[in-house]
Order: structure tokens, then C-alpha cells, then sequence
């Protein structure tokens, strides 16, 4: 299938661009900027925001929109990557900041202690920058799910992907719409005061009234922001794109989540879950 116009983005050119990628390169962190090969690395870089991928490159699920390495095990955990990715941070004058990682349902915490020290470093004196952890579900643990939220990052996150209907299809089985919703509920009750949020991809088959009833369950799980974009298929070993849709069908989402008081909603074909969303409240 081929894409759209609105697809297609310019290269990401510009100074502060170039010193960011060569900063971050130098570092040996990953990003997820420039694994995923997202459409809005240049707009998000010069504005300050990156996203980092802790824990390693490796996922032990098998999500079939995903272009992760997949295994049974990840690597080894680099015990100064939360120092790293602070040292970055200060070198690169980064303003807003998401970590995520992949899933590693190979260690006895799925990795939330290290997750938590990567928060820890980024919340040093004299860090002067916005957190968004964008985490995987660690299996509904709640104790967990508990260490992400007594490390007060200013969003916590966690994507629900698609509808309920095609949660087999695209998530790994161990995933779940569920177990998804279930998340994102416990981490708004037990503190109300941390922005939650999640994201949809578009793309897969889904119709208008499994996206609205997807949308009206996450905010019935005290979900704030939101984003919605075109699901890209990385290669042709992944799922394929049933629909590229276009822009106004963006807009009509966009416009049905503020009718049902989201607070901030990203919405676009080229929207992408860790996206600041902090220009969209209001």
C-alpha cells in the first residue's frame, strides 16, 4: 500500500539537531527516536524533548506492529544507565524527557527497579526537566506499579495500542485490554495528582465505534491525555496497514476525546505515543 502525502516529512535538519543526535550517539544510549525511526525526531529534538529506551534492545514479547529485536531473555542490565542517561540529559539541555522500555518478563520485578533508579537520576538537584515514564504493564504487579508512582514523574504512561477487538491480533498474548486498563486505573487512583496517559494506533481494521468505546474506557480509567496516530508498518515481516487514514478522521477523534473531557489530546497521522502533549491542554 502506498502512503499518503501526509505522510511524508522533510529530513530533520537544523544545529541544535545535529549536536543532539551526535550527544546522544556518543552517550551509547538508545533511543527510541532513532530506532523507531519516528516522523517527528526533528521537531521533538529541537524543541528538547527525547526519548530514551532503558533495559536494553531486546523484548521478551512478541507484539506483531513491533520492530524491537524479540527474544526469550534481554540483555544484561547496565547498572550506570541511569547515570548515562542523566549525564545526557545535562549535556544536551533537554527539557521534557520519556523514558520507556521494553518488556522484560525475564527478571523477578520485570525490571521496575531498575526503571525506578532511571527516574531517580533524572530527578537530581538542579534537573530542570519534565518526566514522562511511558512503562510496560510488569505483569499487573501493583508493587510495581508502586514504585513507578512514588517516583512522582510528571506522567506516567501505559499504551493500550488498539481496540479491544484486536488485541490478539497485534498485541504479544501476555498483553492484554484488560490488564491494560487495569494499569493505568490503579496508577490514577493511588495518585491522583500524576497525569496518566495512553495511546491508540489507527490502521489496523478497527471501525469508528471500537475506537469511541476504546477511548470512553480510558477515560472511565482516569486516563488524562491521549494520542492517536497512523500505525507504520516497520517491515513486511510485521502486520500490514489495513487503512491509511486521513487527517480528519484524526480530527473527528481528536475533537469526540475533548467532548468526553480529556484533558490533553495528540492526534494526527504522524502522532506518536511518547509525543509532549503539553502544548494540547486546554
Amino acid at each position: 500500500m502506498i502512503k499518503p502525502l501526509w505522510l511524508k516529512v522533510r529530513p530533520p535538519t537544523g544545529i541544535k539537531f545535529q549536536r543532539l543526535r551526535k550527544a546522544l550517539n556518543d552517550s551509547g544510549l538508545n533511543t527510541v527516536c532513532q530506532s523507531a525511526d519516528c516522523p517527528n525526531i526533528g521537531d521533538c529534538w529541537t524543541r528538547g524533548n527525547a526519548t530514551f529506551m532503558i533495559m536494553g534492545s531486546v523484548c521478551t514479547r512478541n507484539c506483531r506492529f513491533c520492530a524491537v529485536k524479540k527474544g526469550k531473555e534481554g540483555e544484561p542490565l547496565d547498572p550506570l544507565e541511569p547515570e548515562k542517561i542523566a549525564i545526557a540529559v545535562k549535556e544536551t539541555d533537554l527539557k521534557h524527557v520519556v523514558l520507556t522500555s521494553v518488556d522484560r518478563d525475564d527478571l523477578k520485578d520485570c525490571g521496575a527497579g531498575h526503571f525506578e533508579e532511571c527516574i531517580k537520576a533524572l530527578k537530581q538537584p538542579g534537573m530542570d526537566i519534565s518526566i514522562e515514564a511511558l512503562i510496560p504493564d510488569f505483569q499487573g504487579d501493583t508493587m510495581c506499579l508502586q514504585k513507578m508512582i512514588d517516583t512522582s514523574p510528571d506522567i506516567i504512561a501505559h499504551n493500550i495500542e488498539t481496540t479491544e477487538e484486536l488485541q490478539g491480533k497485534v498485541r504479544d498474548r501476555r498483553a492484554g485490554y484488560r490488564l491494560s486498563l487495569e494499569v493505568l486505573e490503579f496508577i490514577k487512583k493511588k495518585s491522583p495528582s500524576i497525569y496518566t496517559k495512553s495511546s491508540l494506533m489507527l490502521g489496523f481494521g478497527e471501525t469508528e465505534d471500537m475506537v469511541l468505546r476504546t477511548l470512553s474506557d480510558l477515560k472511565n480509567a482516569g486516563v488524562d491525555i491521549i494520542t492517536i496516530g497512523q500505525y507504520l508498518r516497520p517491515t513486511l515481516h510485521h502486520l500490514e496497514v489495513k487503512e491509511y487514514l486521513p487527517p480528519e478522521v484524526f480530527e473527528f477523534y481528536k475533537k469526540k476525546a475533548q467532548e468526553m473531557g480529556f484533558l490533553a489530546v495528540v492526534s494526527g497521522p504522524l502522532a506518536r505515543s511518547s509525543y509532549d502533549p503539553r502544548d494540547e491542554q486546554g
